[in-house]
């Protein structure tokens, strides 16, 4: 028997690192045409909506607010998404991200919610608008960390430091870390969530691999192909009975009409600053919540760079990541104002979305930002599309946080990995990152408080909140290890050569193109 012919030289080498992600159909700077371009900014849309109303659904009834309030919150919340998100995509990182909700600021909202001040107030609408006021009060200050930080250029030297492998952690954390959010979320309504997610991976994955006419369009649009189809089959198992003798969670979760949303929204209305009534202040509270407004700075400095790779951009500089983290920081001065109850970052989910269509256009997330002012203020419209059963949302989470993760491991391939200090830094920082976590949720969820137990809520809330965030411990643990260890002889192992052009802006002409200002503002706000 003839022995197989031995390998070609080429097939032997490792595929060579690319600075550009290829494969993209449409890159930052090339929007696909304009009727293209709508639908995938409704796609957009509807992907960010999951987050927008699950965060107000787990508030604004602790608060004591009925369906009309969470309506409205869920409706001011869209409007400040797609305020802030143009302001992003305009003056910040120009990255395609949108900017919405943010579930690390419910844990210092709770405890806002659950303070003594709050809790002799027996009229449930004035015990929410107080609540409510508090949390203004507390973001309003909470937002100075990241306008500070981001356009003194103080996070710039901080970033100056970051490496291909300390950033694997981070970004592969701020995707894989919201695993709770995934198939835990299918599981809660499985003859819903489960469906979703097997046609997305057949609609997205599979179709344009047999098909040889369209390939394109069932990549493309593969939320708004299955998403009707399920929501459907969810509407004619409810209107069928098949709920009828649940237990009242099964039929919140499953049945297509139990958001009150619809029912508590109304039909024209326009958010506005200070809606619910004057802020108020409370030192402690302030103190939690600028603490947990650094978390969120340090998670979407990770989505920043994820999006970058998507986006088929070249490694965003550092001095950008600052610019749009001092925008950020204004997206929650605005959601203060308006009164959201939450804070902003960057929707992770939206960065899957992008990897998901393969079109990474900043004009498709702007128009996005369009549809969510739209449907903010046509109340009704906007509502029957959060109605979507929230296990339909977690069954396409299963995709787009898996994508996130992804794009973190990808940063690998700049790094030594047959290298003992490469191999220990990046194990170490995953595992604290997931394990520290775990440890600080479990006890919570078994105690009813965090580890960090003393008579001040507000300092338990410093230390609990920054150790129950995986991407945080681990970005921290890889970023000390990684500018500690060895590093003068590890400089190649790390990658850190690879990304020396980029953390200058003017070292590379591509930097300009992907990140400039529009209208000729660099001549007014230069990046270095």
């Amino acid at each position: 028997m003839a022995a197989a012919p031995p390998p070609k030289a080429d097939e032997l080498q490792p595929h060579p690192p690319k600075e550009q992600l290829a494969g993209v159909s449409f890159c930052i700077t090339s929007p696909p045409p304009w009727p293209e371009a709508i639908i995938l900014g409704f796609q957009h849309f509807i992907v960010m909506l999951g987050t927008t109303v699950i965060i107000p659904s787990a508030l604004v009834p602790q608060m004591g607010g009925r369906n009309e309030e969470k309506a409205r919150v869920v409706q001011t919340i869209l409007f400040v998404a797609g305020i802030n998100t143009l302001l992003q995509t305009f003056f910040g990182t120009r990255l395609p991200v949108v900017m919405g909700g943010s579930y690390i600021f419910v844990a210092p909202t709770i405890s806002i919610i659950l303070a003594g001040r709050y809790s002799n107030e027996a009229d449930p609408r004035e015990k929410f608008l107080r609540t409510m006021r508090g949390t203004q009060g507390a973001l309003i200050i909470a937002s100075t960390i990241q306008i500070i930080l981001g356009f003194s250029g103080l996070w710039r030297n901080v970033l100056k430091l970051l490496s291909p492998l300390s950033a694997v952690p981070l970004v592969s954390l701020v995707g894989f870390g919201l695993y709770e959010l995934g198939f835990p979320g299918v599981a809660k309504c499985v003859e819903v969530g489960l469906p979703e997610l097997l046609l997305l991976v057949v609609f997205s994955q599979y179709l344009p691999q047999v098909l040889h006419f369209g390939k394109d369009v069932f990549g493309r649009f593969g939320v708004l192909f299955t998403v009707p189809i399920v929501w459907l089959y969810a509407y004619i198992l409810t209107i069928g009975g098949a709920y009828k003798n649940s237990p009242p969670k099964t039929q919140v979760h499953c049945r297509v009409d139990r958001s009150g949303l619809v029912a508590g929204a109304p039909w024209i209305s326009v958010p506005y600053p200070f809606q619910w009534g004057a802020p108020t202040f409370d030192a402690g509270e302030a103190f939690a919540m600028m603490m947990t407004s650094f978390i969120a700075l340090v998670e979407s400095t990770g989505a920043f760079i994820g999006a970058s790779r998507y986006a088929s951009a070249t490694m965003i500089p550092p001095s950008i990541i600052s610019r749009g983290i001092g925008w950020q920081g204004i997206g929650i001065l605005l959601d203060s104002f308006f009164g959201t109850a939450n804070g902003t970052s960057v929707s992770v989910e939206n960065i899957g979305l992008l990897a998901l269509t393969r079109v990474g256009s900043r004009r498709v997330v702007q128009i996005s930002a369009g549809f969510m002012i739209f449907f903010s203020v046509l109340g009704k419209f906007g509502a029957l599309f959060a109605s979507i059963p929230l296990p339909i949302f977690a069954g396409m989470y299963c995709l787009f946080f898996a994508y996130v993760g992804g794009v973190g491991l990808s940063f690998l391939q700049f790094c030594n990995l047959n290298s003992f200090r490469t191999k220990f830094i990046m194990g170490f920082a995953f595992f604290m990152g997931l394990s520290v976590p775990q440890y600080f949720n479990e006890y919570t969820a078994v105690a009813g408080y965090g580890p960090v137990h003393t008579g001040a809520r507000w300092f338990n809330d410093m230390i609990n909140v920054p150790f129950s965030s995986k991407p945080f411990v681990a970005g921290l643990v890889a970023y000390v290890l990684d500018n500690t260890l060895q590093v003068k002889d590890a400089r190649k192992d790390r990658g850190y050569h690879w990304w020396d052009k980029f953390r200058s802006y003017k070292k590379d002409a591509r930097s300009t193109e992907f990140y400039s200002l529009p209208f000729n503002l660099n001549k007014f706000f230069p990046s270095v």
